[in-house]
């Protein structure tokens, strides 16, 4: 099975060493790469911390198509980079990974889901709102501590 007849038999499971390349590739077809952000620095600091919460989807033939890193501090559980495949979207990959990123944090006694979603970005947001989500009408600052670029 290829990337153009994937179909609803996503396989997830936990990212591995040898995905990078093909994550990293995936983020770039979703348009999640930003200049300032390394992905192999994001990767490897993703595995230094709750590395099991790094989930990968896979096709039929174990070609990966879809991405999740899950985060949990404690207080607040986090999502990034979720990403689907421009031509694995609309098959409900993305409900799936969510749902099992719920899945984990709730089993860890996470009592509160927040992710980020670009401004102007209306078909990720629907997407979100479909889940249940919603605008917490809070304003996101960041500071950068450390540059990878």
């Amino acid at each position: 099975m290829s990337i153009m007849d994937a179909t609803h038999s996503m396989q997830i499971r936990s990212f591995a060493p040898a995905d990078t390349d093909a994550v990293i590739g995936l983020w770039r077809d979703c348009g999640l790469t930003r200049p300032w952000n390394d992905p192999h620095k994001d990767i490897a600091r993703k595995l230094s911390v709750s590395p099991e919460l790094f989930l990968a989807g896979t096709d039929g033939a174990g070609q990966l198509i879809a991405s999740v890193m899950v985060g949990y501090d404690g207080h607040r559980g986090w999502i990034n980079y979720l990403a689907v495949h421009p031509r694995c979207q609309r098959q409900g990959h993305a409900r799936r990974l969510m749902e099992r990123a719920e899945q984990l944090l709730t089993e860890r006694g996470c009592p509160k889901l927040n992710l980020q979603v670009r401004e102007g970005n209306e078909a990720v947001i629907a997407f979100y709102e479909s889940l249940g989500y919603s605008n917490d009408k809070t304003v996101s600052l960041g500071k950068r501590l450390i540059a990878d670029i």
